[in-house]
């Protein structure tokens, strides 16, 4: 299990990063299209940041049992 844990962290990590960098490209756009997009990738980066904090949480909860 923390194997696992140990690849999906990363996996996450970057995911999260790559919406990032999506979202930086996207505030050189303009226009109500690239409003709304730049919110969808925040939440996107929200959502992919939590798995990834809850991930570690449980990875550092199995190492500590």
């Amino acid at each position: 299990m923390s194997s696992t844990l140990l690849l999906l962290i990363p996996i996450f990590m970057v995911a999260a990063l790559g919406v990032v960098l999506l979202g930086v490209l996207n505030m050189a756009r303009q226009g109500k299209a690239s409003q709304q997009r730049s919110n969808k990738l925040m939440q996107w980066r929200v959502l992919l940041q939590f798995i990834a904090v809850i991930l570690m949480g449980l990875l550092f909860y199995l190492a500590a049992n």
